[in-house]
């Protein structure tokens, strides 16, 4: 009899990434992974002894997605504007996996202030800072507006609101950031 195939705990999250893309965070349950793989619930209780615990490496692998997406190298002068686009992208190419991400229970409680704190922003207010020429607590308020503006088309286009529309979003987030960066200068 030939050995038992071996399901991992990588198996597994790639499973539950696969079933958030094609069901949603919803569809997100042991039977759904189990199925994804082709084996019964055991191997995936073995590794994940409760349902939270699953969900929380699924969103860490989806996070993951999400953030090399977000740094992929734009075709223009502004690398600011290229993360923008790569923000508005990846929530047009995987809705799902967006909606999971900043669309479901995981920031309950949490304030702007809260999200947008911590080492998070500092990843992206100091090449900001260094683009623009601004001090990097001016570079963290144009991120603030800018994180507000893109994520609302972001997630209008993960929940099919708005027509995917390169050049109107790049020639939007051009002048918002211009206008917020010379606010910025002028303060």
């Amino acid at each position: 009899m030939p050995p038992a195939a071996r399901i991992t705990r990588e198996m597994i999250i790639r499973a539950g990434l696969a079933v958030v893309r094609a069901q949603g965070a919803e569809g997100l349950n042991v039977r759904a992974v189990a199925a994804e793989l082709g084996c019964s619930t055991q191997p995936v209780m073995y590794h994940y002894r409760t349902m939270e615990a699953l969900r929380q490496d699924v969103y860490a692998a989806a996070d993951a997605l999400h953030t090399r997406a977000l740094m992929q190298p734009g075709t223009g002068d502004s690398p600011m504007l290229a993360i923008g686009l790569n923000y508005l992208s990846f929530a047009r190419e995987e809705p799902r996996l967006f909606r999971f991400l900043f669309q479901t229970d995981q920031f309950r409680g949490q304030s702007l202030g809260d999200l947008l704190a911590g080492p998070a922003i500092a990843g992206f207010a100091e090449p900001l800072a260094r683009e623009s020429g601004l001090s990097l607590p001016r570079a963290e308020t144009v991120f603030r507006g800018l994180f507000a503006a893109v994520h609302g088309l972001a997630s209008l286009l993960a929940n099919n609101a708005m027509a995917w529309d390169e050049a109107a979003c790049t020639a939007l987030l051009t002048t918002l950031w211009d206008a917020l960066i010379n606010q910025a200068k002028e303060t």
